[in-house]
């Protein structure tokens, strides 16, 4: 195992691969090259946090093309795309698809640097989001269907009342589950347990509307 931070370089010249896995092995990064981004979609490990420098053009797909077909590989890494001279029309497209940063050949040493550090903060911000989230649905799945539908109610903002009339109940009913849905999260104020609501991505008004279609009066 190792502490060291993956960056995925596809460039087609392997001049251009050579020189990029000097400077980042010398910078403290694990580097992994790929002749073009085809094999890169193929045979990549997704379930790695990385970042990828991917150039424009290259054989086969460009790199605008494996940027857009990366998702449906379920690859989820940010990418610095790397341009030369007369590209900056795509390097500029590449960014407006989702692309973090572009960096012109020949590159500037602390450019690319800033990039890829930029990159895995992005990465980082990410993996903590995402942690963040699954803690929260842990909790919310304690919880029994119909106080799962409760705090659903809650997380989008309707009063009680509301809720019980959706949901067939009386509002008594709701501030009892209310009151058991605190308990369980462990939460001292309701204030909290929105916020693990929020967190386990409860709170779609257009759900709720979709699943209680009752007609409300007034």
């Amino acid at each position: 195992m190792t502490d060291k931070k993956l960056v995925h370089v596809v460039d087609d010249e392997e001049g251009v691969r050579r020189s990029l896995d000097f400077l980042l092995r010398t910078t403290g990064y694990n580097v992994q090259c790929w002749i073009d981004g085809d094999t890169f979609l193929k045979d990549v490990d997704g379930s790695v946090p990385a970042c990828v420098l991917m150039d424009i053009r290259m054989p086969g797909s460009s790199g605008l093309e494996i940027q857009e077909q990366m998702p449906e590989h379920g690859l989820d890494f940010p990418v610095i795309v790397l341009s030369g001279h007369g590209d900056i029309h795509s390097a500029v497209r590449a960014m407006k698809a989702g692309a973090v940063d572009f960096v012109e050949k020949p590159f500037s040493r602390d450019k690319l640097l800033d990039a890829i550090a930029n990159a895995f903060q992005r990465v980082e911000n990410g993996e903590a989001a995402r942690e963040k989230a699954v803690s929260a649905q842990t909790l919310v799945a304690r919880l029994t269907s119909r106080e799962q539908e409760v705090l659903e109610g809650l997380a989008c903002g309707y009063p009680n009342k509301t809720i019980a009339y959706d949901l067939g109940i009386s509002p008594r009913t709701v501030e009892v589950y209310r009151a058991n849905i605190m308990t369980k999260l462990k939460v001292p104020s309701f204030a909290d347990a929105l916020r693990i609501a929020f967190t386990a991505g409860l709170g779609m008004e257009a759900q709720w509307r979709k699943e209680h279609s009752t007609q409300r009066l007034g």
